[in-house]
């Protein structure tokens, strides 16, 4: 049955104008326009667990993607974005509504948000991204084959190059500070991913959990004399990263983040993914279901194309450290 409808949903595809047609009538928009009866249009439903600059990315990568390939927003393509504003009842709602709704592919950014639309939405294609670990997550089957509805990029950061670049900018250190949300499955595997790498160096991690973005401050200070605090991709912590710096600068602390956001919060330094890059790729995969008639049980989990240095000279600084001059030559992206 699935496989079905993801087939009466590809875009152009002759001789079933007419079932696109009664499937896209009851399809709304973001803004509650009808999607209407053309067959030569699509819905997309796009669940975003919570507003902070790396999911923002994401979403509008994504829709980039729909763009460049010659889709026209509110002609060919309807995007319903909603946010669960971190709240996992509310992304189980929103994914409740997309199915009633009869959209005709779904996104998920975040694994809370992935979690729900895979447990809602059975019978279109899901496709999720800014997820770290989809089998952990119980999303697919397995990387190379999802094996349902459901598949995907992963946004899993380079943690050992992570843990890397804190010994670079900082030889000495001895002790890594992590904090990050208690629920999060994504930062549950970076942790581990992150005591491995640190036992190589002989660095010990301290962690702390908080369950809202409040409690990071406390959280923060709790840590207590660490050399260097690493901010794993959680979505907590990406919303909140403010609070962590603060911290950091106060201490003298260095702060290396696991993506380009967090350096735009003023982390020092990452070696991390593009997110708006991630979105477009996801994006791309989303046109090829469309398109082509692509199975998401036969289409492997992808994880970013494109990985890169960035550095934030002047937050190293308010850290009380000077990066190395070779690391800045590498940089990729300097933030300002």
């Amino acid at each position: 049955m699935a496989s079905t409808r993801f087939r009466t949903r590809a875009l152009g595809v002759a001789g079933l104008a007419a079932a696109a047609a009664l499937v896209l009538s009851g399809c709304t928009s973001g803004a509650g326009e009808q999607g209407g009866g053309d067959a030569d249009s699509v819905t997309i439903g796009i669940s975003q667990f919570v507003q902070h600059p790396a999911l923002d990315a994401a979403a509008e990568g994504f829709k980039q993607a729909f763009i460049d390939a010659g889709y026209v927003e509110g002609e060919t393509v309807t995007f319903d974005v909603k946010n669960a504003n971190a709240e996992v009842a509310t992304a189980t709602t929103i994914a409740q509504t997309f199915a009633s709704d009869g959209v005709d592919l779904a996104l998920a950014i975040a694994t809370p948000s992935a979690q729900a639309a895979a447990q809602n939405l059975t019978d279109v294609p899901v496709l999720f991204t800014a997820v770290t670990d989809a089998v952990a997550a119980d999303l697919v089957a397995s990387n190379e084959k999802p094996g349902g509805n459901v598949t995907g990029t992963s946004d899993l950061s380079p943690v050992a190059e992570q843990i890397d670049l804190i010994t670079e900018i900082k030889p000495d250190t001895k002790k890594i500070g992590m904090v990050y949300g208690s629920g999060e499955v994504n930062s549950q595997v970076q942790v581990e991913l992150a005591r491995e790498a640190a036992k190589k160096h002989g660095i010990e991690v301290v962690e702390a959990t908080v369950t809202n973005a409040s409690e990071l401050m406390q959280a923060t200070e709790s840590l207590g004399d660490v050399d260097a605090i690493y901010t794993p991709s959680d979505n907590l912590v990406a919303s909140g990263i403010g609070a962590i710096v603060g911290v950091a600068e106060d201490k003298g602390i260095l702060v290396v983040g696991s993506d380009s956001t967090h350096v735009e919060g003023g982390a020092a330094a990452t070696v991390g993914i593009d997110y708006t890059k991630l979105g477009m790729q996801t994006g791309e995969m989303a046109i090829r279901i469309l398109k082509d008639g692509a199975d998401p049980a036969t289409m492997p989990v992808e994880t970013s194309k494109d990985l890169e240095l960035t550095i934030n000279p002047d937050a190293a600084k308010r850290f009380g450290v000077e990066l190395p001059a070779a690391l800045v030559e590498r940089a990729g992206n300097v933030v300002k």
